[in-house]
């Protein structure tokens, strides 16, 4: 049954549906247990993410080539395959007969010999060369970690010009691993000891996270996330630590104007309201409105109450020029940091892809400044590791409009551990284990025009 269902989610993967909304699909139709449900989860998210590798075992173990395949067919290899290579739990018998069956079950009962066949040789292959030797590599450094670790070339090539070799393979290994939770304790309702010894009394095993005053890392298996003790009482919200970072290097004040051009679904607005003691006006602009609805929903359950919603397009606001003391761009992107949380993401971006955001970046920031006051604040933020929706948005900001300053953390600042030599924040996921992110908190100077 778990097989089953994780082709049939895969099938709508490879039809153009996102890895995750196609999961929910095939899990809400079914009751299964935690563990079915889990292997499921685990099964097609593992496939999408593991694609590339294990299209390059299919061309290497057969005559056919992976894209010459019927679809179908590819999907039930890649299950078996992901089995064998990456499942250390499920006995190597089990993943070939069970991947059979399902060869049989779905149209493919003339071709079971072949997948058997295929299954059987690379567990050969494994048991001869050890299962890191029996895969074929290209040459070529960025094909090879391409193959290796399962990324799109480009991507391999914006990485290793940050970082060279060693440290790309490091940060494509950690890209690879299942995403932690990450908790964001609600300083007006509950505090970080009193969230952590009830986490612990339910069998939930927690760690704090350095500078991050708020955080509270999951590290045991958690179950459902609303079942927790504390979630019905607003104690807390499932926040990842380096999206905590934007809102302390925002640092809102009680009584402040704070406006959030693209709120939601609301984790940075709802923790500029805490930081702010509930105290003062935040704007929370989104131009979705069944996102907006989450937020309405998570600050309502933090029991918040100065935050106001504004449904639009940022960029066509005129309301709210020179009205911020504090204003928070935290930018549509491709969302390169977060690549272990969205299994598909690296398949569906592309160097154009890149490219259209970055012109949006451009634009919103052009017109979100107007939004801050003389003296006041402007941080923009992505969770991408693209230097062109990153440093080259704020540097041709910083070129076009001269009454603007970068403000690096102070010396004193826990954050400025993150700091670059230009000023600007940069998190790596395999360097700090959190989420990658880029931010940078600008001025606007009390002589700009």
């Amino acid at each position: 049954m778990p097989r089953q269902l994780a082709f049939i989610a895969l099938r709508d993967v490879h039809k153009g549906a996102y890895a995750d909304v196609a999961l929910d699909r095939v899990l809400q139709k079914v009751n299964l247990p935690a563990q079915d449900r889990r292997l499921v989860t685990d099964l097609v998210y593992g496939s999408v993410r593991r694609q590339r590798t294990l299209d390059a075992l299919l061309d290497q173990l057969a005559t056919k080539k992976s894209h010459q395949q019927a679809p179908d067919l590819r999907s039930i290899i890649h299950l078996g395959l992901y089995q064998l290579r990456y499942q250390e739990r499920i006995p190597p018998s089990a993943a070939v007969n069970t991947t059979v069956q399902l060869a049989k079950e779905n149209g493919f009962s003339g071709l079971a010999g072949f997948v058997n066949g295929l299954l059987r040789q690379y567990l050969r292959l494994a048991e001869e060369r050890g299962k890191d030797n029996c895969l074929e590599l290209p040459e070529n450094p960025v094909e090879r970690l391409g193959v290796l670790h399962s990324f799109p070339d480009w991507i391999v090539e914006v990485w290793l010009e940050e970082l060279g070799l060693a440290e790309t393979e490091q940060l494509c290994v950690w890209m690879n691993q299942s995403p932690t939770i990450d908790l964001r304790i609600n300083p007006l309702r509950s505090d970080l000891a009193v969230v952590e010894t009830a986490l612990q009394s339910a069998d939930v095993l927690v760690r704090r996270v350095p500078h991050l005053p708020q955080a509270l890392r999951l590290i045991s298996s958690s179950g459902a996330i609303p079942q927790l003790p504390g979630f019905s009482e607003g104690w807390w919200t499932v926040q990842d630590s380096s999206a905590q970072l934007v809102s302390h290097v925002l640092d809102p004040q009680p009584g402040e104007v704070v406006i959030d051009a693209c709120a939601a679904p609301g984790g940075k607005t709802t923790h500029i309201a805490e930081l702010m003691g509930d105290q003062g006006k935040i704007w929370a602009c989104d131009r979705t409105p069944s996102r907006l609805r989450k937020l309405q929903a998570n600050a309502r359950r933090l029991n918040l109450q100065s935050i106001e919603i504004c449904t639009g397009d940022s960029r066509h606001f005129s309301q709210f020029e020179n009205v911020g003391d504090r204003v928070l761009l935290d930018a549509p992107c491709s969302g390169l940091g977060t690549l272990h949380r969205h299994a598909d993401a690296r398949w569906r971006q592309t160097p154009e892809s890149i490219q259209e955001l970055s012109l949006l970046q451009n634009e919103l920031i052009s017109h979100i400044s107007t939004f801050v006051k003389k003296g006041g604040v402007l941080v923009y933020a992505t969770c991408t590791l693209h230097p062109a929706e990153n440093e080259g948005v704020i540097s041709a900001f910083l070129a076009a409009h001269p009454d603007w300053q970068i403000e690096p953390p102070s010396a004193e600042s826990p954050f400025s551990t993150y700091s670059t030599p230009q000023g600007w924040l940069k998190v790596w996921p395999h360097q700090r284990d959190m989420d990658g992110f880029f931010m940078v908190r600008l001025r606007k100077t009390n002589n700009s025009g």
